[in-house]
């Protein structure tokens, strides 16, 4: 499997995990790597950048399960509203794309909220910071990675 920055991370902090490379397989969205993996899709966690009015970007982290819900995520991160990033931003504020986000080794950090479901989770799994790479971490271990809060963010997908 191809060394991402989320893996030379992983690595560096002695943080153990799981990788998976399905990067033939032409899956994108979290639902669809979780069948594709076997995984629980309440564990399988996909990454969403949002921005305030006032141009500060927030991360959140969520299940596959789920979607988020923005009057839930601004009241997280004490702001009024907050609004998707648009894709064609991804890239140059993360060094990410679309379908490739992942909370770890962005070019900078941002306050990171992962749903609170989390807390009921040992193990998570997410983007390994390219399309068709995911690693699965012990929820213990997040923290040693990247500061981060968890709070109520989502909503059921409609």
């Amino acid at each position: 499997m191809e060394k991402t920055n989320v893996i030379r991370q992983l690595d560096a902090k002695k943080v153990a995990y799981k990788a998976h490379d399905f990067s033939d397989a032409g899956v994108i969205s979290a639902l669809d790597v979780a069948a594709y993996l076997n995984l629980d899709p309440k564990m399988v966690f996909k990454t969403l950048v949002t921005v305030s009015k006032n141009k500060k970007y927030y991360v959140f982290v969520l299940p596959a399960t789920k979607e988020l819900d923005l009057k839930k995520a601004a009241k997280a991160v004490n702001e009024k509203s907050i609004d998707m990033l648009p894709s064609k931003e991804l890239l140059g504020l993360t060094g990410y794309i679309h379908g490739g986000c992942s909370p770890v080794g962005m070019k900078k950090f941002f306050p990171t909220t992962f749903d609170e479901s989390v807390n009921s989770l040992e193990v998570v799994a997410f983007s390994a910071g390219k399309v068709g790479y995911n690693v699965e971490v012990a929820v213990k271990d997040i923290g040693k990675l990247f500061k981060y809060q968890t709070a109520d963010i989502t909503k059921e997908i409609e």
